[in-house]
Formats: C-alpha cells, structure tokens, sequence
C-alpha cells in the first residue's frame, strides 16, 4: 500500500439512506455515488488514487485524534489534534431536508489549510465540467452545486478553497442550486439529527455487547434504501477478498440470500417492526415482477443486476478487475427463495400477520419443484452441485412456512417436501467420517453447516453437527476466526469469513459453551473500527481488512448471536 492510498480499515460512512459517502480518519472523502448507492461514483480514490477522485482536506502537522457519531445519527464528528490545539470536523448527509448533498463544518484551526475538491464522475469515464458562479460558489456536472463560507478557485479538473487560521468554515456540496446555503446547512443539521432520532427509535436494545451491537444497527440503517426498504449488501464495490487477485465484485445490491438474516436480528433486536416489514415488502414486490424466482440479488428499484462490466481503475491494492454489474444474477441459488421464507415467518410470527402471502405462497411451490436440482449454493459458485446449505435451508423455509398455510393440501404438499430434502440430506450429504458435507458425495465441510441447528435443521449436538464442528476447528480455524470452503478457489487464499465466524459464535450458545462464544466473537471484533464498520472477511494473521465495506451480512450476523447469547446467558 502507498503513502497516499486509502486504508480501508479508517473508513466512516455517512449516508442519507439514499447513497453514501466514505470518509478516512483525516476526513478525507474518497467514495461518493451521488443520488442512490449503485449509481456511479463520483468520488472513488479508494478504487484509484490517482484516477478516482476525492474530496480531501489538507491540514498539515493535524493527526487524527478520535471519531464519534452524534448521538443515534449518521453526524460523524472526527477531531484532529496538534499539540494542545483542535480541529473538530462535522460531516453529514441530510437526511430529509430541502437538499440532497454531503454538508461539511469545520472549527477554528490553529494553521491554514486547503480543501480540494477533485470529482471524476462516472469512474473517470467522462471529463468533468466545472464553472465558477460566485466567489464562494461553483458548479459541478451542471447539475451539482459546491458552496463554500471562503472564497473558492475553479480550475480545469478541481476546485480549491484556502481557508486561514482561527477561521471557522463550512462546505455544501449539493445535488441542485441553494437559495441560501449557510442557513440551509445549519437548518440541516438540525433536521437530520431529529429525523436520526425518530429512525433509531424504531428498535430498542440493551444487553451484553450493547455499543457493538448499536454501531452494527447503524450501519444497517445506513445501508437501508429509504424509497422501499431495501438493504443492500455494502456500500463499496471491487474492495478484494483476495488482494492482488479477481475476486473483486460489486455488492451494491439487495441479496436474498441474506433476507431471514437481517430480518430476524432485526425482529429480535427490540424492533417494532417498521424496518423488517418494509424490507420483507421491498422482496416480495420485486419477485411478484419476475417471471421466474430465480435471481439472486435485486437493484434497488427491484430489477435483476445489471451485465457486469470492467470500470479502467488500478483497484484497491492494485487489485483487478474492478466492476460494477454482478455476473451471478443468472444463478439458480435455492438458499435465496428459502431466505425470503423464513423472513416472511419471522414476521408472521411475531406480528400476527401473513403480509405478501400469494407472493411467499409462489415462492415455496417454486422450492417444492426445483429443490432436487443442482444449483451454484450459498456462494455463487460456478459449478453446479447438490448443495447441503441450500438443502437444508430449502427444507426447513418449507416445514416453517407450511404452519401458515390455509390450504391443508397445500400445507401437505410442502410438509413432504420438506421431509424428502430432509431425506435427501441425510442419505446424500453426510461424509465418509459423519459430517456434513459442501455437497452431495463431496468429503469437505462448510461454516455454513454451523447454521443448521440455528435455523432449526439439527439439534446441535447430534454426531454429524459434533463431527462438522470438529473437522471446522481443525481444517478451517485460526485465532478463532473462521474461512469458508469454496469449490472454485482455495479459500485458504483468502481471509476468515467474518458472517461465517459469528454463526460459530452463535452455534456455541446452542452448546452452552459460554467462554467458546467470547473467544470467537472477541476475535471477529478485532475487525470491527471505531465507529462500527467491518468488512467481509479479515485476515487472521495480519489484521488486514477484505471484502467490500461495510458488510451488512456480517453485521446482522454479529446481532443474531448475541441476541441468542443473550436469552441463554443474560
């Protein structure tokens, strides 16, 4: 890694829960897609220093000092330090308010500084358009609007502000003209920690691990598209598992899969059931509108992703290629309607309620004549195989989803199914030595197999779920971090498979192994940042963050384990 390159370890995100923007610990901000999360971006040094685009603040002999979020909002609040002098920067999105845009303050400083403005829409695939309006005011791409308390220099490909010392200032980059943008700024402050108030007091939670658990609710919100619900599964696209290598993808997009994950940590959190609802609603709205419910991820106005495709930057640690796009949306993943299910029975569940059922009912006939197929499994392999994960996680969506059903033939029908996977199972997918295997005849293990005494598959201490967990510890455990086992590529290139290591966690509550527990999610913690964020993956050895950021099947996975740590232990 350069001098000058992004660590993405040091990212805070701050969001309007339509887009997003990823700032360093020194405040500089280095990822932005205006409008929506998957638009392109116009600001992305972090994908390439050079050619990316930034907004960076250049305060010299200032080091960072320390970051915090005001209260229950997305205010990121990072102070610098020199000596006994303070820079304190407030950056934000408003969050309903008479614009959209990044709002920036900044304290007295005790030496002058530059603010650099560099964009590079579209990734860099089009020159930028600069005008200056006013003294403290120029445009951006015609549409986009930068204001500024000092004067500012428009120049051919950035825009510059020098602002002296002791002076305090304040920055608005917006997506239209502001009639009075100073007053329009302090109003939005206002505004948007009220309206991140009235959101975080949809769920309520106190307990063990409670700051870890409030930071991962944050991020969740952060990642939840406010127009119909959806959460997407990271902010970041092309951030590697494997640096150096092409496992770099665009995880700008709503996976199934992840579904009866964040819904159940979100129900069992303390929610009152706004957020998982809509979510549920956002899913089924987007499979009523496909022919054949067989897409894995949706885009945020609940189309299939669209046609991968290869964007020119060097890539995080020089890894290539970098996309935008996702070449699995053509997969049969069977895990994926299944997830949707069992999202659909936590809520009927806990509110009385069979929302979305026609929808949910197309799903499970859907799984009842497809489960005895092959399919690329839980993740996204190339080769197609009886997937053990995608078995089971079939079998019990349909035993769950059955006990709702009106139809007392249909409830039979998927009640069968139901047992002939469970059959399927137990005759196919059980290793030489007893464990549960990747796949029907296959002798390797996957973490996924420690879901199944969570979702209610095994009891978990029955020989097979024992023999897994011992084959885990052994082949696929290091610093009680956990990697996954992939049939295309050896996993052990990459790093411990964050999720993975809190189903682990999880799986131990279920032994009543209390110390297990807070071994493995103490040392999955060590990826979580100050203010919250954790990636995909992280590497055992070295600390080193993988995979995009920040990842939201981590986090609701981190909240599902302790909230059954919780109920067991108090």
């Amino acid at each position: 890694m350069s001098k000058k390159e992004t660590d993405i370890r040091d990212l805070a995100m701050i969001g309007d829960r339509r887009t997003c923007a990823l700032l360093d610990k020194r405040g500089n901000l280095v990822w932005y897609c205006p409008r929506r999360f998957d638009e392109p971006s116009l600001f992305a040094s972090i994908l390439d220093n050079e050619k990316g685009g930034a907004w960076n603040l250049e305060l010299p002999g200032l080091e960072s000092s320390s970051r915090m979020y005001v209260a229950e909002s997305a205010v990121l609040q990072t102070r610098l330090k020199a000596g006994s002098s303070e820079v304190l920067l407030q950056d934000w999105m408003p969050l309903q308010g008479s614009f959209y845009g990044i709002c920036r303050t900044v304290s007295a400083s005790p030496v002058p500084y530059t603010v650099r403005v560099n964009p590079r829409p579209n990734y860099n695939r089009r020159p930028v358009v600069l005008a200056a309006i006013a003294e403290g005011h120029a445009s951006l791409e015609f549409d986009f609007h930068f204001y500024a308390s000092h004067p500012v220099e428009v120049g051919q490909e950035s825009i510059t502000c020098r602002v002296p010392e002791g002076e305090t200032a304040w920055f608005v980059l917006a997506e239209r003209a502001l009639q009075n943008p100073q007053e329009q700024l302090e109003q939005s402050m206002e505004l948007t920690l009220k309206n991140w108030q009235a959101i975080a007091s949809h769920i309520t939670y106190n307990g063990p691990y409670e700051e870890e658990v409030r930071k991962s609710l944050r991020q969740l919100r952060l990642l939840t598209y406010v127009q119909n619900g959806g959460i997407i599964a990271a902010a970041t696209t092309s951030l590697p598992e494997v640096p150096g290598g092409g496992r770099n993808y665009d995880y700008r997009y709503v996976w199934l899969r992840d579904a009866a994950m964040i819904v159940s940590a979100l129900a069992r959190v303390g929610s009152d059931g706004e957020e998982e609802r809509r979510f549920l609603s956002f899913m089924c709205s987007a499979m009523h509108r496909i022919p054949k419910p067989v897409v894995p991820m949706l885009t945020l106005d609940e189309q299939p992703a669209g046609t991968e495709q290869l964007i020119n930057f060097r890539g995080y640690l020089d890894s290539t290629p970098v996309r935008y796009g996702n070449g699995a949306n053509e997969q049969l993943q069977l895990d994926a309607n299944s997830n949707v299910i069992i999202a659909a029975k936590v809520i009927y569940n806990l509110y009385d309620t069979r929302e979305h059922w026609e929808t949910i009912r197309e799903l499970a006939n859907f799984l009842v004549d497809t489960w005895d197929n092959p399919d690329h499994g839980i993740w996204e392999e190339t080769p197609k195989h009886h997937y053990t994960s995608s078995k089971v996680v079939a079998s019990i969506s349909l035993k769950y989803i059955s006990e709702h059903s009106q139809d007392q033939e249909e409830k039979k029908r998927w009640q069968e199914a139901s047992e002939q996977i469970r059959q399927f199972v137990e005759e196919k997918c059980i290793t030489s030595d007893g464990a549960y295997a990747v796949y029907a005849g296959s002798q390797d293990i996957d973490v996924s197999a420690a879901l199944f005494p969570i979702w209610g598959f095994i009891e978990a201490d029955t020989p097979e779920m024992v023999k897994t967990m011992e084959k885990l510890e052994q082949d696929y455990c290091q610093n009680h971090l956990y990697r996954r086992h992939l049939v295309e590529y050896d996993s052990r290139r990459e790093g411990a498979f964050l999720a993975g290591t809190f189903w682990v966690a999880q799986y131990w509550v279920m032994r009543r192994n209390r110390e297990r527990f807070e071994q493995i999610v103490g040392a999955a913690l060590r990826f979580m940042n100050d203010v919250g964020v954790m990636p995909e993956e992280g590497d055992p050895i070295t600390g080193d963050w993988l995979g995009n950021i920040p990842q939201a099947f981590v986090h609701a996975s981190l909240i599902g384990a302790v909230i059954d740590y919780k109920d067991v232990f108090g």
